[in-house]
């Protein structure tokens, strides 16, 4: 088993060697720290509050985790004016989302800069290593509500769509208009929060950790996280069918509340297995395809 392409067999905490910090670095790490203390704030918050941004209070601790067990390595020399230029640039694009307000960029600029102070630090070889913990920080950072909504819509559609295919293979009488279903005696409203776009983006991270923690061969990472975009939309269609159908043939109420985001979690907990499936299934493939020497 590997991460990110290197042994399991990580080194333990005492093996771990980090470098003393010089002065110039201890200034940096201030000058970060003073820079994206409010950036890092407000993500923290949004990982707590929002449940589009949940999934960052796993990715998080797992991304550090990741990192301190795969460690330095070993060898490891810093590139203190790679990493300067690019914390200046960080540095710029913090000032500039400043001035608009703009939280993604301000915090895409936090990740910058971390990657600039490892550089600074460690060299770039050391980023690679530590590519797992650096792109689930990434995808933990919450999209700007433009980019979501966008996102949601054409999601809400495609959910709403394969729903009422699906009724009318059960032959459920409905009509359907944009992203309302409209059944005998219930309307039923595929929201924004109903899209599947929550369900997309945790798939995708727990594909991204799957396929770094357990696969070596970079394409079949490729193929193991694009796999969870068909799974959670379809998923998704399911979720609306089932919806109509207990309304139509049971209850109305099963439409709304605790049952609804009971559903959900069921749907999400069956997504996750397909993933899970795909995975072994891959991990398979991959031990054909490249067996132990």
């Amino acid at each position: 088993m590997t991460v990110a392409g290197l042994s399991l067999a990580l080194p333990r905490v005492q093996d771990i060697r980090f470098r003393k910090p010089s002065p110039p670095l201890i200034a940096a790490a201030i000058a970060f720290a003073v820079l994206f203390w409010s950036p890092f704030t407000t993500l923290l918050r949004d990982w707590w509050s929002d449940p589009d941004a949940g999934h960052g209070l796993l990715l998080g601790p797992v991304a550090l985790y990741l990192a301190w067990k795969s460690g330095i390595q070993e060898g490891a020399r810093g590139q203190p004016r790679l990493g300067l230029a690019i914390l200046l640039v960080a540095a710029f694009f913090r000032y500039l989302a400043s001035l608009a307000a703009e939280l993604f960029t301000m915090r895409a600029s936090m990740l910058l800069a971390i990657v600039a102070l490892v550089i600074y630090a460690y060299g770039v070889r050391q980023v690679i290593r530590w590519w797992l913990p650096f792109t689930l920080v990434a995808l933990s950072i919450p999209l700007p509500s433009v980019v979501l909504s966008s996102l949601a819509l054409p999601l809400q559609f495609k959910a709403t769509q394969m729903g009422a295919a699906l009724l009318e293979w059960r032959q459920v009488p409905l009509r359907l208009s944009g992203n309302v279903l409209q059944l005998p005696g219930r309307t039923l409203f595929v929201t924004e929060a109903c899209s599947g776009l929550r369900s997309l983006t945790a798939l995708l991270s727990l594909g991204v950790l799957i396929s770094g923690i357990w696969l070596r061969t970079p394409l079949l990472r490729v193929v193991l996280i694009l796999l969870a975009i068909p799974i959670a939309v379809l998923l998704n269609g399911v979720r609306v069918f089932l919806t109509g159908f207990l309304v139509h043939f049971v209850n109305p109420r099963l439409g709304d509340g605790f049952m609804h985001m009971t559903e959900g979690w069921v749907v999400f907990v069956i997504a996750f297995g397909m993933l899970g499936g795909l995975a072994w299934l891959l991990i398979h493939v991959e031990r054909l395809w490249r067996p132990a020497t």
